[in-house]
């Protein structure tokens, strides 16, 4: 099984675009892209300098855009332009972050259009909201994962992103930032992120409000392709929930450390990292250390043959039936956590109440999002759960 991974922003470099500009139709790729997101990608990709690439209105939708035209040129993907199942070629697909939206174009629910139309909103909606209040994010290598979580609580911050590899970005006010960096948990070394506020926490709320205000004049389609989300590592199945995920995840942790798991337990032998690339194959070799998995970064045109040969070897293989046996179903915001009176073992139609997260500001309800099985609840009345926490496990329903 072969996964591709998309970057999400933090994975762009000054003059990203330059070497990619000697494949044929590129020049002309970017210049169309920069017109659906009304910003001139081009020059920011091959002349921008580190300060012009890390606005967050431009920097998602170079990224995403980046990423389509590679996935493109290798031609053996699911997309962006064929949103078919190509037979015989097994596939996984998962994105970090803006990188979902990459995903999603590749597995075929939104077309190249959308996804990059979608992204510069979502981008420009993110920088309107990180410049409301002064916060931002800093990375925490190693630690014990139980210290650094107290220590993120002692300062009022999030867990934004939980990327594996001993890696936690923390996220929230600049003043509780500072305070982690002069005391850090024990065996943890915290590095500031330059970036323009604490994506994925409650600060970007109306940058989901925003986007939760246009998605529904869009028409996703099924995946054609496995896709796993950020939310908790799980397979996608249907078009609507893909687009629902992507606009809750702008205020949600991403979990890519529970989509790394979950590649691994499918059984991938090789991943395919897009460009910009080099973050999520770091910290996918940490993850899977003595796996024997090969992982490629796509740095360059001349790594482009050796990921053709991986695609290549796909073919002729029986299609996978793999999907994750047990779905997780997440908190959607922080607070305290009133799960439903509903026995383990019940059967749940899709869309039956699972309870209600009530928080400070807010009473948000959980429900399943799918038909399937209670197999446990990972939760009490009264916990305290952060966006993104798990809150109960549900194995899917499979048509007999």
């Amino acid at each position: 099984m072969l996964a591709i991974l998309a970057p999400g922003q933090g994975a762009q470099k000054p003059g990203m675009l330059t070497d990619w500009l000697e494949l044929p139709g590129a020049e002309p790729f970017f210049r169309w892209a920069g017109a659906i997101a009304d910003a001139d990608l081009l020059s920011l990709g091959t002349s921008g300098d580190a300060e012009a690439i890390k606005d967050t209105a431009v920097t998602q939708p170079l990224v995403v855009a980046m990423s389509l035209f590679v996935a493109r040129e290798l031609g053996g993907l699911p997309g962006p332009v064929a949103h078919t199942p190509h037979a015989g070629r097994d596939v996984v697909i998962t994105g970090h972050s803006v990188g979902e939206l990459t995903a999603a174009a590749l597995a075929g629910v939104l077309s190249v259009e959308a996804a990059i139309a979608l992204t510069a909103v979502r981008g420009r909606a993110m920088a309107a909201a990180c410049a409301q209040i002064p916060t931002g994010m800093s990375a925490v290598l190693g630690g014990d994962p139980a210290e650094v979580t107290t220590a993120l609580e002692k300062h009022g911050l999030t867990p934004a992103n939980m990327n594996g590899g001993g890696q936690v970005v923390a996220a929230g006010p600049l003043d509780g930032l500072a305070a982690l960096k002069a005391d850090p948990p024990a065996k943890a070394r915290i590095m500031p992120l330059s970036v323009a506020g604490a994506f994925h926490t409650d600060y970007m709320a109306s940058a989901r409000a925003e986007l939760e205000g246009l998605v529904g004049g869009l028409r996703p389609a099924a995946p054609s392709r496995l896709l796993l989300s950020n939310a908790d590592g799980a397979a996608v199945t249907t078009g609507a929930e893909a687009l629902a995920r992507l606009v809750s995840q702008v205020t949600s942790p991403v979990r890519f450390d529970a989509c790394l798991a979950t590649l691994r337990e499918l059984g991938v032998t090789a991943a395919i990292e897009l460009p910009p690339a080099g973050a999520l194959a770091g910290l996918a070799k940490r993850e899977w250390k003595g796996s024997g998995i090969e992982i490629l970064t796509l740095t360059g045109p001349a790594d482009l043959d050796r990921a053709r040969e991986l695609i290549a070897a796909e073919r002729g293989r029986a299609e996978a039936q793999h999907l994750p046996d047990w779905r997780v179903v997440v908190a959607p915001a922080r607070g305290t956590v009133s799960p439903a009176d509903v026995p383990e073992g019940t059967r749940l139609p899709a869309g039956t109440p699972l309870g209600c997260i009530r928080g400070r500001r807010e009473e948000v309800n959980v429900s399943a999002g799918y038909d399937g099985v209670l197999a446990e609840w990972l939760v009490h009345e009264g916990d305290l759960v952060d966006a993104g926490d798990p809150i109960a496990r549900l194995y899917p329903e499979v048509a007999e």
